[in-house]
């Protein structure tokens, strides 16, 4: 709305300098300041991963999310996520997001409130999992982890809650060339058809989860 000289008054200028002062503050903060004041322990993080296997992923998977985490803050009052990499660690949130493609990033959460008693249970199972190595076979077993994987454990286990369906291996589209490639690198002529995968698609699509915020 344009607002002409005649009627410029002073609750009017007032209104446009706090609308310039809103808009240069979020500007300036970003991302790494401005959502902290949404995001809660708990909260699942998605990002389309800038490692040597996300392409794979992107096309078995039909996601363009292939890497996740959950978010949690630690003692020194920042917000970390927890993932599944070489090994399973927390991340400050804003390399993490930096880390990512674009650093696109998306946020979503429990669709039901989540108690106090069940973000300590979130935390003290995430805790079981810390140092593991990076399961680059997607083995459903927990010596190893991947990040989907560690994340709809956690959220299991915790709170009982299942966030997305396991399918199997073989359910996924494995006709890509660059799919392929990677599966005979990795299993050689031994393809686990069989074994049960949870994808960061199948968390994203989960109708338990809803949207909090996409960057």
């Amino acid at each position: 709305m344009l607002i002409s000289n005649n009627t410029i008054t002073p609750k009017n200028r007032l209104i446009a300098l706090l609308t310039m002062f809103l808009s240069t503050t979020i500007f300036i903060f970003g991302y790494s300041d401005i959502n902290k004041l949404l995001i809660q322990d708990g909260d699942i993080i998605f990002q389309n991963s800038n490692s040597s296997q996300s392409k794979a992923i992107e096309l078995a998977t039909k996601s363009k999310y292939t890497h996740m985490g959950i978010i949690f803050k630690k003692n020194d009052g920042k917000y970390y996520v927890y993932e599944a990499v070489q090994p399973v660690k927390f991340t400050p949130l804003k390399e993490w997001i930096e880390r990512g493609n674009g650093s696109h990033f998306v946020i979503k959460r429990l669709n039901q409130p989540i108690t106090m008693l069940n973000k300590k249970n979130l935390k003290q199972e995430a805790l079981k999992h810390l140092g593991k190595n990076y399961d680059i076979y997607f083995e459903f077993s927990d010596k190893k982890m991947y990040c989907s994987e560690l994340v709809w454990k956690i959220y299991k286990n915790a709170i009982g809650i299942e966030i997305g369906k396991i399918k199997k291996l073989k359910n996924f589209d494995l006709s890509h060339n660059i799919v392929k490639s990677l599966m005979k690198k990795r299993y050689k002529d031994h393809i686990p058809y069989e074994e049960n995968v949870i994808s960061p698609q199948s968390i994203f699509e989960s109708t338990n989860l809803k949207l909090v915020v996409e960057k």
